[in-house]
């Protein structure tokens, strides 16, 4: 097993030499964590994923946000299929070869088009939900409801106007600049890619419904 090194994580930026599958815009995310312990994430991963830490951390990552603009590759944008809110709850990990990337506990979804697709063809474990998002002069206050299980979330927070890019080697690049994705499917590991600009960072403090209930144990 290799561990990521710095270098790696700074290569994952690079543009993919495959072509691209789809286009789709990431607005307004929050990102929250919690240290966990580096045990318990690697008994929740499957073969062939290793837990990632930084200063000997692990952390769990609650993640919501708003999904606009998707399309395929060379098809057009449906107002009605294209824009939708989107929560995960992730944890970090690496491959066998020291490539970095994001391991999904599960992805909530208001568009069950996207939630069937994302299932089916990429074995991602997507769950429709009823959520609700709304900005204001006090920021964003966004909820989802899972349909299947009645687990509920909600969070507040808002985006400040002044934002910085995460720098290479801190905690924040670590938990952030994040562009590879794993799924399992039939014993088998599968690795995705992302590309896009570092994310610009606002920090500000966000608060967490108290009621709110967590369906992932890991």
């Amino acid at each position: 097993m290799t561990a990521p090194t710095l270098e790696a994580r700074l290569a994952a930026r690079e543009k993919p030499r495959r072509n691209v599958a789809m286009y789709q815009r990431w607005n307004d995310l929050a990102f929250l964590h919690w240290e966990v312990e580096p045990d318990i994430v690697q008994a929740s991963l499957p073969q062939g994923l290793h837990v990632d830490t930084f200063d000997g951390r692990a952390y769990i990552g609650f993640v919501p946000f708003f999904m606009n603009a998707i399309r395929p590759r060379g098809l057009p944008c449906l107002p009605w299929l294209s824009n939708f809110l989107e929560l995960n709850v992730r944890t970090y990990v690496h491959d066998s070869r020291g490539i970095p990337g994001v391991w999904f506990y599960s992805l909530e979804c208001n568009q069950p088009i996207a939630v069937w697709v994302a299932k089916t063809f990429y074995k991602l474990p997507y769950h429709h939900a009823k959520m609700h998002a709304t900005r204001d002069a006090l920021g964003i206050r966004y909820s989802s409801l899972r349909k299947s299980t009645g687990y509920r979330a909600r969070c507040d927070y808002s985006i400040g106007a002044k934002t910085r890019l995460a720098e290479p080697g801190t905690l924040d690049f670590w938990l952030i600049e994040r562009y590879f994705l794993y799924s399992a499917r039939a014993g088998k590991l599968f690795r995705g890619q992302v590309h896009h600009p570092p994310y610009p960072l606002s920090y500000h403090l966000l608060k967490l419904n108290r009621h709110s209930s967590f369906p992932h144990s890991v």
